[in-house]
């Protein structure tokens, strides 16, 4: 599992098809890491494109950090993730807290981003969001060991558990995560997000509590398409296969 060093830090990366001509570059939520993407999306991307994941800083196999959560901080690591990897721009795609980073990277640094998918990103500001990211950790332990196993032969065991368990409890109470995304809050609102040009594709659960958001994103990104997938905010995890398949039709085109 290889870890390659960015700005002194520890960044665990999986690449499949590295000789294809274009790039789609995955990121995954917060308290998840990028097998939500590596045994089924990743493999239906990978038939035409040369697909990056990574584990975002203290999730997964990354090097933990205490500060540096809010989005500026994780579009810089993204950017320098991809000039370390000679990487000059993608097909860029993230779910949860990676749709976030996602948009924001589409804002910042327009000239790396071709298309833009962006999957079940709540809106900062609103008073479920909290509560949505809770359920989400401590449903995709169960929804991972129910959904996955078939899959990949390996069943999560006991200390795989306790590790993701470990991780969710440094990043809600040793690092900034919860002050940085408090700082994101007008994130929706900001005039700016209008300001995206790429073509954009929001995929969101139809039974979602994060639905309202990629109806507010429709509303304020000029040409965005909005597609309802079977499920709620663990599309990713629900419905892998539709969601590849989606993505994979969205970034071929044009």
């Amino acid at each position: 599992m290889p870890v390659i060093e960015v700005n002194n830090r520890g960044v665990h990366i999986q690449e499949l098809n590295k000789g294809a001509a274009e790039t789609v570059l995955l990121v995954h939520g917060m308290f998840s890491n990028l097998s939500i993407y590596y045994f089924n999306i990743a493999p239906i991307l990978a038939k035409h494109f040369h697909v990056v994941m990574y584990d975002l800083k203290s999730h997964g196999l990354s090097e933990r950090i205490a500060k540096g959560y809010d989005l500026n901080s994780m579009t810089d690591d993204l950017v320098s993730l991809m000039d370390s990897l000679r990487i000059n721009k993608v097909h860029l795609a993230g779910y949860s807290f990676g749709g976030l980073i996602a948009l924001k990277m589409a804002l910042r640094f327009p000239e790396k981003v071709k298309k833009l998918a962006v999957i079940e990103a709540p809106d900062p500001n609103d008073d479920k969001t909290r509560d949505i990211i809770d359920d989400y950790s401590r449903e995709f332990l169960e929804h991972y060991v129910t959904n996955f196993t078939d899959t990949t032969k390996v069943k999560m065991g006991k200390r795989q558990m306790e590790r993701n368990h470990r991780m969710y409890e440094y990043l809600f109470h040793e690092t900034s995560i919860k002050s940085d995304m408090i700082l994101e809050k007008e994130f929706f609102s900001a005039a700016e997000i209008s300001d995206i040009e790429q073509d954009t594709l929001l995929l969101y659960g139809s039974q979602s509590n994060c639905l309202g958001a990629g109806k507010k994103l429709k509303t304020k990104i000029r040409g965005a398409a909005l597609l309802e997938v079977n499920g709620d905010h663990n599309i990713p995890i629900q419905e892998p296969v539709s969601v590849g398949n989606i993505m994979e039709t969205f970034f071929n085109n044009g």
